[in-house]
């Protein structure tokens, strides 16, 4: 029997670089304050690295006065927080399974019907960035998709796949999965073998990076025309840690980037597990847990009503790996990449489809299984692609859950002005003509709409109740120092205990 590994790359909150930090400034006074730091003699901060996309500076300091230089950078007010620089890293986990050459996925997903529905197998005009531990942009199934990325790991032109035993090339399966042509003898084929993939690297051969330069490959990705991104990788930390994440994504929502993140490996709920860039929580974004070939959900995907939104095959997934190779993996990290190639298979028909929308009609079209996600659904390539073309009305947001007296405001993808829309139960959630839906109490709801046409859809469950724990509306992590909700904002309380003797007044401090 051979192995296969179930693979992702993840984020490890405990874990840091050694004194390295990420600093958020919101004017130049406190750049050249950092600066002038530096640049003393002797300096117990060091400025490493300034990413002035982002504001942010990486710098270094000196453990011995590692708690007098961090109280001094959070009691000044043009910094808005800081937080460590945490360490990236691969995880693995054997699972049996027979080395075949056998894409069941592609199959379980309807790729071919897929193809011959939409008459093309992608358009090279959408272009999906790989953000991993790069990718061998000479494999053969690979080389003819291939358009210039970069390695941030090293800080060159190179993104290649660097493999070792803790990495036999992630990053290239992940491609694989993508866009893989389909065309060589004994290879395989990735769900849209037309398109283009950018490689880019952070993660290193050890299977190792840092937040900073995630931060940078997401950064570079939206500057240089990718109109998706496929990030299997993640972190189970909080949101105040992940504050730099959270705002590389808010940029990349901003420009209309979908932002395609695997839900994570722990078999936990991240509805109560806060992961990220998964729990993100803007509307580009699509979540992604794993399925088998039963539409089972394996026991290690993680899973989620409120904050994963479908589910998609990602166990023994056949695909590339450097060197010309091919081989067995499995892990969130499989079934990211190819919902990553479904959206850019669906944008090759239209090219205006956003993210949000895009979403709806993955969850609308997904055939139904038992696995905790917003639609409960798996992914279905033909049925997706099938909704494109023939401009099926769709309701969007098409899932949600909602807290106590929020609301949310739908939209009618390809249907006729004025609405009406309708509640299946207005004691849990009512809706008004305008489609702005107004939580009123636990429980679940279905808004169905009628165009001026007479045609009709409607949203799967709208569900009222505990909201999961995000804030995407509001990214301000509030005041110098402070995440908003009092807790240590670089997550070593022991270390906030001294920073606190030291600047009493700061806010994390008055609890």
């Amino acid at each position: 029997m051979k192995r296969a590994l179930l693979m992702g790359a993840m984020l490890v909150g405990s874990q840091a670089f050694a004194g390295e930090y990420l600093v958020k400034y919101n004017n130049t006074s406190a750049l050249n304050m950092m600066n002038s730091m530096s640049l003393v003699s002797a300096s117990a901060l060091n400025v490493m690295d300034h990413n002035q996309n982002a504001s942010l500076v990486k710098v270094d300091i000196m453990k011995k006065q590692e708690a007098q230089v961090l109280a001094t950078l959070l009691s000044q007010p043009g910094i808005e927080y800081v937080v460590p620089n945490a360490k990236m890293k691969a995880f693995t986990h054997s699972v049996d399974t027979a080395a075949l050459r056998e894409q069941w996925a592609m199959g379980k997903v309807n790729a071919e019907k897929a193809w011959q529905r939409a008459g093309n197998k992608g358009n090279k005009g959408i272009i999906v960035a790989v953000i991993d531990t790069g990718v061998d942009y000479t494999h053969e199934a690979l080389s003819p998709n291939m358009v210039a990325g970069y390695n941030f790991k090293d800080k060159n032109n190179d993104p290649m796949d660097k493999t070792s035993y803790q990495n036999p090339g992630h990053g290239t399966h992940c491609a694989g999965v993508i866009g893989a042509t389909g065309l060589v003898d004994g290879g395989i084929v990735g769900i849209a073998p037309n398109i283009s993939i950018m490689p880019l690297r952070f993660l290193g051969e050890n299977g190792s990076g840092d937040l900073n330069d995630a931060i940078k490959a997401i950064d570079y990705a939206v500057e240089k025309g990718a109109q998706v991104i496929s990030a299997s990788w993640g972190a189970t930390i909080p949101r105040n840690q992940a504050e730099p994440l959270v705002e590389a994504i808010k940029r990349a929502d901003d420009k209309g980037v979908i932002f395609v993140s695997a839900a994570a490996n722990d078999g936990k709920n991240n509805d109560t597990t806060e992961v990220y860039p998964a729990n993100n929580g803007f509307p580009n974004s699509i979540t992604v847990a794993a399925s088998g070939p039963s539409d089972a959900k394996p026991s290690w995907s993680n899973y989620g009503t409120a904050t994963v939104h479908v589910a998609s095959p990602g166990e023994d997934i056949m695909s590339t790996l450097p060197k010309n190779k091919y081989g067995n993996l499995s892990g969130t990290s499989m079934a990211t990449p190819l919902v990553s190639g479904i959206v850019a298979l669906m944008k090759s028909q239209d090219p205006s489809l956003t993210g949000a929308q895009i979403r709806a009609i993955l969850q609308t079209t997904g055939a139904k299984v038992s696995i905790q996600t917003a639609c409960n659904c798996r992914v279905d390539a033909f049925n997706a692609v099938d909704a494109v073309l023939a401009k099926k009305m769709v309701v969007v947001p098409a899932a949600a859950t909602l807290a106590a007296n929020e609301t949310v405001n739908l939209a009618v993808l390809n249907g006729k002005a004025p609405f009406k829309f309708t509640s299946s139960n207005s004691g849990v959630a009512s809706v008004n003509d305008s489609g702005v839906i107004t939580a009123a109490s636990n429980g679940t709801t279905a808004i169905t709409v009628t165009d001026a046409d007479g045609k009709t859809a409607s949203t799967l469950d709208i569900n009222v109740g505990k909201k999961a724990s995000q804030n995407p509306g509001n990214p301000d992590p509030g005041n110098p120092g402070n995440p908003g909700d009092g807790s240590c904002p670089i997550g070593d309380q022991s270390m906030c205990d001294i920073i606190c003797q030291i600047k009493p007044d700061l806010p994390f401090c008055k609890q």
